[in-house]
């Protein structure tokens, strides 16, 4: 069972010197930890994936953790947004703030006492120190030192703990001056972390700054936060984009300082996910000039109002979503690339992740939606084409009807939205008929030919398939006329164009009355083409 710890208790064993909570069990536990700062980019979700997964196939939990700290970027409706998301992949978390387990809260607002006391700790063991540096000060700095870090080269210049008088700085508590609590970096030191996808990593410590742990306001930065959080939920494995990989070598002396080395979790950084052309990290504006989303759904700023379109509504299933996003960086050695969500979790392995980062090829994303669509059974997904259907006006009344003409044009489809343009001819007449197209070869021959279809067709006792082609066939045969010059004008008159699935089995699913009425209203459009 997980170690649970009043405040005070957890206040005691800090200030006593002792390491709480060792590594309690062997148990996989990984989290995925995003901030409410926005809609949930490809790059998020694939994250939250790869965690799931490996959690899922080693048998161990998956946890989200909202990492809300920076209140200056917080949005509202992000968290919900966040949650809707993954519940719309099919990734359900073990714990989250809508699910707590034990080793709650799952909001980082939530856990503020506890950093303020793991701050301390690493001043008081000189690991840390108290920065009473104002904005200004720091801006000046800036202005003089061209690419100016608060680091082991400058700190010694700089108003904090380590170089002022130690009555001066019992004054500054005194008068209240605001400070931060910065991380004391060593000189000269080599930090080694080794990464489950990129091997053993080596950082020099003179490269990186004093970060800033503890802000003026109380709140811990993520730097402190995610140490400290990732120790108090046991998180055995931690698996991030390496865009934070310039953070490791600060989170590994954290990790060192607070709870000994041996108590870290293993780390993994994924690859980037590329712009098409491969140049650079893919961002909202990159997808927006190449016109593909990048957000999982939509999502709306509540400032802006600015809407940004999802996968969601572009007509995406979350089963080629997250098959999509899965194989951006990964693959399992073979050529297989469909992948169900339980494939995916017996198959998935970090050692087969790349380290390169991976292009986006929304043409690709589309060829997985379309594989994904041909193999869905239509009825667990009309439902949600019918609500696409009844915002173009179009009505639905017949489900059994609707079904059977789904799956019919699902060949042709990509998208779901794609649906209403490949069956609206089923549902509501076409208000415009390409007669053009067929005009000019009009004969008084074809003309004929169709009146009598009609009379023929009237009198058909049953209105199915194979009937309905015998009898188009045979009569074409009868006014020696090659079927081919008529297929075309029949489809025209029913579905307005010169697409879509076999135009016998059009006729059928719309029925008699109104297969006979639409050829009527364009024969006698044609007629007057004589």
């Amino acid at each position: 069972m997980p170690v649970k710890l009043g405040k005070e208790r957890l206040h005691d064993l800090i200030n006593g010197n002792q390491l709480f909570l060792p590594r309690m069990n062997d148990k996989i536990r990984v989290r995925f930890a995003p901030s409410p700062t926005g809609g949930l980019h490809l790059g998020g979700v694939r994250t939250a994936l790869y965690n799931y997964l490996f959690a899922r196939q080693q048998g161990g939990q998956f946890i989200l953790r909202i990492e809300d700290t920076d209140q200056t970027r917080y949005v509202p409706g992000a968290e919900q947004y966040i949650l809707d998301t993954l519940a719309w992949c099919g990734i359900e978390p073990d714990e989250s703030p809508e699910k707590p387990g034990a080793y709650g809260p799952y909001r980082q607002t939530e856990r503020k006492e506890n950093y303020l006391l793991y701050a301390e700790k690493l001043v008081k063991e000189g690991y840390a120190y108290y920065a009473f540096d104002t904005p200004e000060e720091l801006e000046q700095k800036r202005k003089e030192i061209p690419d100016f870090q608060y680091n082991i080269s400058h700190r010694a210049a700089m108003r904090n703990s380590l170089t002022m008088p130690a009555d001066e700085v019992t004054k500054a508590f005194a008068d209240h001056t605001p400070y931060v609590i910065r991380l004391k970096v060593p000189e000269g030191e080599t930090i080694e972390l080794d990464d489950m996808i990129r091997g053993k990593l080596q950082f020099q410590s003179n490269q990186a700054d004093d970060k800033v742990l503890l802000k003026k306001d109380g709140m811990p930065t993520y730097h402190l936060a995610v140490v400290v959080d990732d120790y108090l939920m046991q998180i055995s494995h931690v698996f991030r984009g390496e865009e934070w990989l310039p953070s490791a070598p600060v989170h590994v002396l954290l990790w060192k300082y607070l709870f000994g080395l041996e108590n870290m979790p293993q780390w993994a950084h994924l690859p980037l996910i590329l712009k098409p052309e491969g140049n650079g990290k893919l961002s909202k504006r990159a997808a927006a000039q190449s016109g593909f989303p990048i957000f999982a759904m939509n999502w709306t700023d509540p400032q802006t109002k600015e809407l940004t379109q999802g996968f969601r509504e572009r007509g995406f299933l979350p089963e080629a979503f997250i098959n999509m996003l899965a194989l951006l960086g990964w693959n399992n050695g073979t050529e297989q690339e469909i992948f169900s969500l339980p494939e995916l979790v017996a198959q998935f392995s970090i050692a087969r992740v790349h380290k390169a980062g991976a292009r986006f090829d929304y043409e690709k994303a589309k060829w997985f939606n379309h594989e994904w669509l041909k193999k869905t059974a239509m009825s667990t997904i009309a439902p949600e084409i019918k609500n696409l259907f009844e915002a173009k006006g179009i009505t639905v009344e017949d489900k059994a009807t609707f079904i059977e003409v789904l799956e019919l044009v699902k060949d042709r489809c990509t998208l779901l939205t794609d649906f209403v343009e490949q069956a609206h001819y089923f549902f509501q007449r076409p208000l415009q008929y390409d007669i053009a197209a067929i005009a000019s070869k009009w004969t008084i021959e074809k003309n004929n030919f169709f009146i009598e279809l009609i009379r023929s067709y009237s009198l058909l006792p049953y209105w199915e398939l194979p009937d309905l082609e015998n009898t188009f066939r045979e009569m074409a045969a009868a006014h020696a006329i090659k079927i081919g010059e008529l297929l075309l004008p029949l489809r025209i008159m029913l579905v307005g164009g010169k697409s879509g699935p076999g135009v016998f089995h059009i006729a059928a699913l719309l029925g008699k009355e109104e297969t006979l009425e639409r050829i009527n209203l364009n024969l006698s459009t044609l007629s007057k083409t004589q």
